[in-house]
């Protein structure tokens, strides 16, 4: 068995204060060249929080790693505000940053790490806390936007204007992040947020498929489909293009309160 495919749906606490219900549809494969599946991903709809995470570091550190992370993460029950929620989040990534530092000095494992794209939600907003290229995107009214920016060497040379976007998916150093959870005693994370509307979409993935999907496909997979068939749809079309990585995608629905 190389997949695992989970469905979530839920209120929660993200509607405590606001009319809106969420469905998630998660699944991850090891791909078509990978032995081993070294991504992980949660989704956890009552206490509004869903995730992704790519390990790093080899057999077995790699798969260790990324199931430490969502671990920690998935001890989170909630909170009261999207802030409070942000905050425990990166509390929780810190913890795990510290665990994988002391487990690769005590198992001379040599350096091992994750990278992770969070997606919280509370009170009519959403938080997105991030290390890494695994990537977040949002479907809203037609137009599929990406509110996370790859830490990664090719994302650098993107921002001088020295390659392209295209040109990046295919880069020779296209898998070289420069965050990630377990990479150094001081953990670098970056966050953005905004307020939620009805009928947004949230795609929660790591590069397994955004190295071989292009954004256009990307929408073209999920703009009609529920999650559970988008999903699938984006899993199978990795895997048809040749997949040389683990893939993993969780999509987020949002839409009104019964």
């Amino acid at each position: 068995m190389n997949s695992n495919v989970s469905l979530s749906t839920g209120r929660g606490l993200a509607d405590c204060h606001s009319p809106l219900n969420f469905r998630s549809a998660g699944r991850t494969d090891r791909g078509r060249v990978r032995k081993l599946n070294e991504d992980a991903f949660l989704e956890n709809g009552p206490a509004g929080l869903w995730a992704v995470a790519d390990g790093m570091g080899g057999h077995d550190s790699g798969d260790f790693a990324s199931a430490l992370v969502i671990q920690r993460l998935s001890r989170i029950a909630g909170a009261d505000s999207t802030y409070a929620l942000r905050t425990i989040v990166a509390r929780e990534l810190a913890g795990a940053n510290e665990a994988l530092l002391s487990e690769s000095t005590r198992k001379s494992r040599g350096q091992m790490g994750a990278t992770v794209a969070v997606m919280a939600v509370c009170n009519g907003y959403y938080s997105c806390t991030w290390a890494g290229d695994s990537r977040v995107y949002l479907l809203r009214r037609g137009r599929l936007r990406r509110i996370t920016s790859d830490h990664s060497l090719v994302q650098s040379l993107i921002d001088a204007g020295e390659i392209s976007q295209e040109e990046a998916r295919h880069h020779s150093r296209a898998h070289i992040v420069t965050r990630a959870i377990g990479a150094g005693p001081e953990l670098h994370l970056e966050t953005t947020h905004g307020e939620l509307e009805r009928g947004d979409r949230f795609l929660l993935c790591t590069d397994g498929l955004t190295s071989v999907l292009s954004d256009d496909e990307i929408l073209g997979l999920i703009a009609a489909s529920d999650p559970e068939c988008a999903v699938e749809g984006l899993v199978s079309k990795t895997l048809s293009n040749g997949a040389p990585d683990n893939v993993t995608a969780v999509l987020v629905d949002v839409s009104a309160a019964d």
